[in-house]
């Protein structure tokens, strides 16, 4: 018999911020694909994702790492549609997952990263660190989950979500979500939402930097946070060139 597979409806927890429209438009078989990627022990590698208007929709990544092996991912969701990347990773001895990314937009379209971490055994890190500028009726999401098994003991998890508002009606949610069974760890989250910071803009302003000049400068360091820990420079720059670039249709 052919399993029937539902759609997801903002009633599913992993799915609470999403956009209810683009959700009853998804194709459930699509849903139940993932793409696993599995390093093998001491291995390393980086993987840059842009998904713009080219590659709007739900994009869902399973990655394990074996014992010593290094992941790293980051990532951009700047598409005017609804826009939805899913990680889930897996971490053996030492292994280590970074991830950073960036949510940007305007008009109406949510933007979300949705990520679930499993520390499975002991001395394994990760650290994630999320951005998100948004404007018009957009929203941008983050829901971060780590798990920590009972005998992942040294684990050293932390989470970062920020995002910066540039009008009223944008919004931004995030869900963090820590579940320790080891006793010897350290996990830590945060997650801040708000406006431009206008004593930053006063000061920048105090020194001769034209407002829209110290607004935008604001937002580019903001962006960049995200990025911190990409080590090729070149990929940095051009990533970090790409974000900023999707802010011209907002009101900086």
């Amino acid at each position: 018999m052919n399993q029937v597979l539902a759609l997801p409806t903002t009633h599913d927890e992993a799915w609470r911020y999403a956009d209810p429209a683009a959700l009853a438009a998804l194709d459930a078989g699509e849903l139940d694909q993932w793409r696993d990627i599995t390093l093998a022990p001491g291995e390393a590698t980086c993987r840059v994702l842009v998904l713009d208007d080219a590659s709007p929709g739900v994009q869902r990544l399973r990655l394990t790492l074996a014992q010593g092996a290094r992941g790293a991912m980051f990532a951009i969701a700047s598409a005017s549609a609804y826009t939805r990347l899913e990680v889930e990773v897996r971490l053996a001895r030492g292994a280590h997952f970074e991830f950073g990314g960036v949510t940007v937009g305007g008009g109406e379209a949510t933007r979300e990263f949705v990520t679930r971490v499993i520390h499975a055994e002991p001395e394994a890190t990760s650290n994630q660190v999320v951005r998100s500028v948004h404007w018009g009726r957009a929203t941008g999401n983050f829901l971060g989950a780590v798990h920590v098994a009972r005998d992942a003991q040294k684990t050293d998890a932390a989470q970062n979500f920020r995002a910066i508002l540039l009008e009223k009606g944008a919004s931004a949610n995030a869900k963090p979500e820590l579940e320790i069974f080891a006793d010897d760890v350290k996990c830590a989250h945060g997650a801040a939402i708000g406006a431009l910071d206008d004593t930053a803009g006063f000061y920048m302003a105090a020194r001769g930097i034209p407002p829209e000049v110290a607004r935008r400068l604001l937002v580019r360091a903001f962006i960049a946070d995200a990025f911190v820990a990409l080590e090729d420079e070149a990929q940095r720059d051009d990533l970090l060139e790409q974000a900023v670039a999707r802010l011209e249709g907002s009101r900086l």
